[in-house]
């Protein structure tokens, strides 16, 4: 099956291992010598707005892919755990 970046962009990647969505596809990286895809990056959600930054960027590793289905990507990594803080008073705010 032949499937170019914008088709795979448009799947979302669903880690098997925890059964959890983890986003779609927003970049890759590939090795300048051997022309080969090494990793799918998913960019990390920006909070409010971005004027706080933004969550980590989520890399996965081509090898970790195990199937690149029609609707989906299924993968097999270990994911790094966000933990959820109190916010306080705005909590609600800048979720």
């Amino acid at each position: 099956m032949l499937c170019t970046f914008d088709e795979i962009r448009n799947k979302e990647i669903i880690n098997i291992k925890s059964g959890t969505k983890m986003g779609y596809a927003d970049d890759v990286e590939f090795d300048t010598c051997t022309a080969k895809i090494c990793k799918l990056v998913i960019y990390g959600k920006a909070k409010l707005f971005g004027l706080l930054g933004k969550e980590d960027d989520i890399t996965i590793c081509w090898s970790d892919i195990e199937v690149i289905g029609e609707d989906a990507v299924l993968v097999s990594c270990d994911m790094p755990m966000h933990t959820k803080k109190n916010g306080g008073m705005f909590k609600n705010l800048l979720k």
